[in-house]
């Protein structure tokens, strides 16, 4: 059977894109098809400044929503990456096949290394370094497919190439993965800035549709999503992204495809209020299953602590055996 891994980071509330994305595929498709894991991947938090307490209860309410977007434990496996040490022991073991310009050449890097440099903060070594890290998410599992978005798919690249690396050094040891995206909304932009993504770590919320927004606060921000310039609703991603990108949203919503409804409409206006709409309904089971998830906090506990459990017993082998192919002696244990 195919298996499946993907990951979602706790770095900030859980947004639209994050849903339309990833999330709802993964719950409606991917577990269903295959044997998937799919892991809060909370280590890579800590590649930037965070508050502690922060991260707790963002790893929380992210494992709470993945719950609540239809991920059934009895299904796939759901667990925090922190609760399965082989992701760490894997991770060095690859940081010694991996070279520095392979990590200094990832975009995400430059893009966060960046933005660290305008605040006149210090870059940790993490941060270069975690794209080996998501590797050993991958490979320790096993994964054929890591579905993720367009953003993504250059760590997977890596995973690959690392993969085949080791393979060729040391013996055939891992399996090597491929990416899959989403046919629709891979990617959803920022409702203010169409040319720029959705992010949950966005520092203005204005332009983001988070999944415990209330529905009048839905509404508000698709309503005052900027558009372009002309008058005609017409699909086009390089000349008119912030429509584009409402007909990629409504089309994920609805199921339609987003050059056939530009043609129902003719004004900006009704496109605005229907994609409005369109997304208070898709959110609202999400929503409400959130709120029955966190009056029982233990279930979620629970899922963590099993999905952990499972998860190690399918890495630790692969592991071990990477282990020994690169030649570390096994641990001596006491005679019987």
């Amino acid at each position: 059977m195919t298996r499946v891994f993907s990951g979602i980071q706790p770095t900030g509330h859980l947004t639209l894109g994050n849903y339309l994305g990833a999330m709802r595929r993964w719950a409606e498709v991917d577990q269903h098809r295959a044997d998937s894991l799919f892991c809060v991947v909370d280590l890579h938090a800590l590649t930037v400044d965070h508050d502690p307490a922060r991260l707790r209860r963002l790893s929380r309410q992210t494992t709470t929503l993945l719950l609540a977007a239809g991920l059934d434990p009895e299904v796939c496996t759901l667990f925090l990456q922190s609760h399965v040490d082989e992701h760490t022991r894997l991770s060095y073991l690859l940081e010694c096949v991996a070279t520095d310009g392979e990590m200094r050449r990832m975009i995400q890097y430059k893009e966060k290394a960046a933005k660290q440099r305008e605040r006149g903060g210090g870059l940790r070594l993490s941060l270069l370094t975690y794209p080996v890290l998501m590797a050993a998410d991958i490979l320790a599992y096993g994964a054929d497919e890591v579905p993720v978005g367009e953003d993504q798919t250059q760590h997977v690249e890596l995973a690959r190439d690392v993969a085949v690396r080791f393979n060729q050094r040391y013996g055939h040891t891992f399996v090597v993965p491929r990416t899959t995206l989403p046919p629709v909304a891979a990617r959803v932009m920022n409702l203010q800035d169409p040319t720029r993504k959705m992010g949950k770590s966005d520092e203005s919320g204005a332009g983001v549709v988070y999944l415990l927004d209330e529905p009048d606060v839905v509404r508000k921000k698709v309503l005052r999503a900027v558009t372009d310039s002309g008058r005609e609703v017409v699909y086009d991603r390089e000349a008119r992204p912030g429509l584009a990108n409402l007909l990629d949203i409504l089309a994920a919503c609805t199921g339609g495809s987003p050059e056939s409804l530009a043609a129902g409409y003719d004004s900006y206006g009704a496109l605005k209020k229907d994609t409005a709409e369109a997304v208070v309904e898709v959110l609202r089971p999400v929503r409400d299953r959130h709120r029955e998830l966190c009056a029982d906090p233990a279930y979620a506990e629970e899922v963590l602590r099993d999905g952990a459990e499972k998860a190690r017993a399918l890495a630790r082998p692969t592991v071990d055996t990477a282990y020994r192919a690169i030649g570390l002696l096994p641990p001596v244990t006491e005679p019987r």
